[in-house]
Parts: C-alpha cells; sequence; structure tokens
C-alpha cells in the first residue's frame, strides 16, 4: 500500500468517524482504521461517496497508507486506551512523524506523551476539539498544542476543516508547546459546566419565582439570544425547553430526572485550579451543583427541612424579574469567562506555554460548545491590551457589570429570600465583591494561622514576615 493519505484516523467511533469524513469532504485523502475492522468497511459503504477514504485494518497497512510526514489521528477513550494504541503505533513510524490526541485527554498526560515520544523523534500532539459530533463533522474549533514544527505540519488541515468565525477566520491556532491545548480544552470545559449552571438557575428562578411555564421560559430564551447573550447554549435551551414529550404529552424538563452527569474535565478544570492558586469559584460551583444533584438519597432525607417555599409573582413583576435574571445572568456568565481566563493564563504562566489568550477568545467564537456574540468583544480586549490583568479591568466589560450588579443583587437576594438555590448567581456576586473590596478578612484569617501554628504574616506598614509569641507578653519577631 503506497503513502496517499495526507491524514489517517484511528478510532471511529461516532467523533472519530465524524472528523475522518470532515477531511475527506475538505478534499483530503483519509486513512481508516478501527481496531474492529468491520467498522472501518462500515464507514466507507456509507459515507465512501463524500470524498477518499484508504480503509486499513492493520496498524502496519494504516501507516503505510500515510504519505510522510505521516499525519496520524487518534480518536480513543482517554487514559490507558490512548496509551495502548500510541504503543501499536510508535514503533512503525519514523522520525518526523505526528502522533495527534483528538480526545480529552489530561493535560499532564499530554505532556508526559509529547516528551517521550519527541525523545524518539516523533511529534506528539494534544488537540482539543471542541463542537461534539456534529462539530466534527461541520466544523469545531479546533486547540492544538505541541511543537511548533507540527503545528507547520498538520495547521494547514486543521484550518481547513475547523469551523469558520461570522469574519471568516478558521477557529484553530496553535495554542502552545505539548499540553497547552488540552490545557486549554479543559478550561474550555469549566466555563461550559459554569455556563450551564448559570442558565439552569435562570430557568429555575423563571419557573419558581416569576412562574413561567417551560414554554413561556423558552420564548424569554429566544428573546435573550437575540441580545447580547447570543450563544449557542442559551439557542439549545429554548429548544429544550420548548419540546414536549410524546409518550406523556407532558414539557420534556419535567420527565427527565433532575440528576446531572459529568464525564471529568470540570472536576480537573477545578483540581488543576487549586493547585495554581486560582479562583474558579462559579466553575466550581457547577461542578459541585451537578454532583449535589446526584446524591438522590441525601435529598430524599433532606425534603421535609424547614425554609421558605416560593411564590409566584405577578405577571407585572414577572416581566420586571426575568428582565433583572437576565441582567443577574449576563454579568455571572462575564465572572464565569473571567475566572476561566486567569486560569489559562496561570497555566501558561506555570509552563511556560506564552498562551495568546486573544487567540484563544477567537477560535472560540464558532464551532465550540461555548460559543458565543460576546467573545468577539473578548478577542478584541485581549488583542488591544495584551497584559490585561482579568477581563473585569476591561473598561467596557467593567461598565456592564457595573450597571447589572443593582438587578444582579436582587436577584441573588430574592432567591435566598425565596429559597430557590443560586449557588452560581451568588458565587460570581461573591466574587466580584471580593475583587472590589479594599480590605479583605484575610487578615483575620492570617492572624488566626499564626496564632495556633506559628505561620507567620506581613504587615502593611513594613516589610517582612513576622510571628506573634501569643502564650506570653505577645511581642513580635521578625521571621526574616
Amino acid at each position: 500500500m503506497s503513502g496517499t493519505a495526507q491524514i489517517g484516523v484511528t478510532g471511529l467511533a461516532v467523533m472519530g468517524r465524524n472528523l475522518a469524513r470532515n477531511f475527506a469532504r475538505n478534499g483530503f485523502t483519509v486513512a481508516v482504521h478501527n481496531r474492529t475492522a468491520s467498522k472501518t468497511r462500515a464507514l466507507v459503504e456509507e459515507f465512501g461517496d463524500e470524498g477518499t477514504f484508504v480503509p486499513a485494518e492493520s496498524a502496519a497497512d494504516f501507516v503505510a497508507a500515510l504519505e510522510r510526514p505521516r499525519r496520524l489521528i487518534i480518536m480513543v477513550k482517554a487514559g490507558a486506551p490512548t496509551d495502548a494504541v500510541i504503543e501499536e503505533f510508535a514503533p512503525l513510524l519514523e522520525e518526523g512523524d505526528v502522533i495527534i490526541d483528538g480526545g480529552n485527554a489530561h493535560f499532564a498526560d499530554t505532556r508526559r506523551r509529547e516528551k517521550e515520544l519527541r525523545e524518539r523523534g516523533i511529534h506528539f500532539v494534544g488537540v482539543g476539539i471542541s463542537g461534539g459530533e456534529e462539530g466534527a463533522l461541520h466544523g469545531p474549533s479546533i486547540m492544538p498544542g505541541g511543537s511548533v514544527e507540527s503545528y507547520a505540519s498538520l495547521g494547514p488541515l486543521l484550518e481547513r476543516i475547523a469551523a469558520k468565525a461570522p469574519d471568516g477566520a478558521p477557529c484553530v491556532a496553535h495554542i502552545g508547546p505539548d499540553g497547552a491545548g488540552h490545557f486549554v480544552k479543559m478550561v474550555h470545559n469549566g466555563i461550559e459546566y459554569a455556563d450551564m449552571q448559570l442558565i439552569a438557575e435562570a430557568y429555575h428562578l423563571l419557573r419558581s419565582v416569576a412562574g413561567y411555564s417551560p414554554e413561556k421560559i423558552a420564548e424569554t430564551f429566544r428573546s435573550w439570544n437575540t441580545g447580547r447573550l447570543d450563544s449557542y447554549l442559551i439557542e439549545i435551551t429554548a429548544e429544550v425547553l420548548a419540546h414536549t414529550d410524546e409518550a406523556t404529552g407532558k414539557p420534556f424538563v419535567d420527565i427527565v430526572t433532575d440528576q446531572a452527569e459529568q464525564k471529568g474535565t470540570g472536576r480537573w478544570t477545578v483540581q488543576i485550579a487549586l493547585d495554581l492558586g486560582v479562583p474558579v469559584s462559579g466553575i466550581a460551583e457547577a461542578v459541585f451543583a451537578r454532583s449535589l444533584s446526584g446524591h438522590a438519597g441525601l435529598r430524599e432525607a433532606s425534603r421535609s427541612l424547614p425554609g421558605p417555599t416560593a411564590a409566584a409573582l405577578s405577571e407585572a413583576d414577572a416581566a420586571r424579574f426575568a428582565d433583572q435574571v437576565e441582567q443577574a445572568l449576563y454579568a455571572s456568565k462575564i465572572v464565569s469567562y473571567t475566572q476561566g481566563f486567569h486560569q489559562i493564563q496561570a497555566g501558561s504562566d506555570e509552563y511556560g506555554w506564552n498562551i495568546d489568550l486573544g487567540s484563544v477568545a477567537a477560535i472560540w467564537r464558532a464551532g465550540c460548545i461555548i460559543r458565543a456574540a460576546f467573545l468577539d468583544r473578548i478577542r478584541e480586549a485581549y488583542d488591544t491590551q495584551r497584559e490585561l490583568p482579568s477581563l473585569l479591568s476591561d473598561k467596557q466589560f467593567a461598565e456592564e457589570i457595573g450597571a447589572a450588579q443593582e438587578d444582579w443583587r436582587a436577584v441573588v437576594a430574592t432567591a435566598v429570600h425565596q429559597g430557590v438555590p443560586t449557588p452560581g448567581f451568588a458565587a460570581a456576586l461573591s466574587y466580584y465583591d471580593a475583587l472590589r473590596a479594599e480590605r479583605l478578612p484575610a487578615a483575620l484569617t492570617q492572624g488566626q494561622r499564626d496564632f495556633f501554628g506559628a505561620h507567620t504574616y506581613r504587615r502593611t506598614d513594613r516589610e517582612g514576615s513576622f510571628h506573634t509569641l501569643w502564650g506570653g507578653d505577645r511581642s513580635e519577631v521578625s521571621t526574616d
């Protein structure tokens, strides 16, 4: 078998199959391989008219079908299965060839694999791909890490198949070395968790406090989607809420068990944020909200606890409250993105990736799950000021969140008064207030730590570290 395929895909479950079809539809010859050969044959039989596929039943035939430098995309489960596929194919490759992991790998695994394969002369590229199965087929947002040399070989292919932003730019960019691509994809998913939680809280408030039906809330979300909240998640939320279950005639949302699942990337985002010392409270609350929803026994045992019962508002008051919820949702959304971009910057600093935050915002404008109209403004903010400390340091975002804060506070207060849980809205507001506070109670926390553990503290009036001898005359000593 001669090397004629410009790209190869091994692992032909839904994502891998659709990615292979996307390459073929864009004029590339694509080698396809799967551990179960019947999947390879099925893809060619069903979609062979979409482009040129080169089916291969063995690893050796698959590698032989690829032109040099070989570009081989792995689309299998993260963890041990990915390592197994790498070990199967790496011995068949030559110096300068490229292995691409398109799964949701942990960035630390990607860093390890990149180092190991680099020592064998093989490029390893961890690629974050967002957009689900439809994105994989029609154009995803793509976040590749790896060496500059590997992107020179792979980039032109990815740029062809990626989603296109409103200005026509492909939603793909070289993120940085080794695990940078998978790190950014991880944080993307963390922001996605937060965004979904905030939308769910908005729905809960409109249902429980405003007294709106799912269909009425769907109309509200459709209206919001024509303005500054224009986004994929708002769009599909309206579709979900408007859907009626065929079997029962009830709103679809009422026949779904209220226990949200997760695949782990949101949890990774919070874990790594803790390691980096970055406060991502909105993302954390979204992860914990999913976890709490799954503890059915605990929730059942707690339903008799005392507390207020939400009371629906009058029609006029409900309409005013819905406007306030829109303000709270928008302000909290800004905070979620602020926290996510802060974590990306911290990761970039920690691992020496030199990530361009404006470029990240640019490639999230289409194709990915969190695509939203205001990402173009985020791109502009970071392009204008590369060293922007925070999105909240941008004048326009600061003005908008300032204008929203009165309604934002009213919504959180109403939720507390009515007993409706809004951990995302409340955490976002608390983060905002903590940033703007002249003094935080951390000073007292440091005093406590010094009292029971001699952990020392710093003073506001002179340099150095100090410890108070609390047990005696409480004199102070310098520890420098």
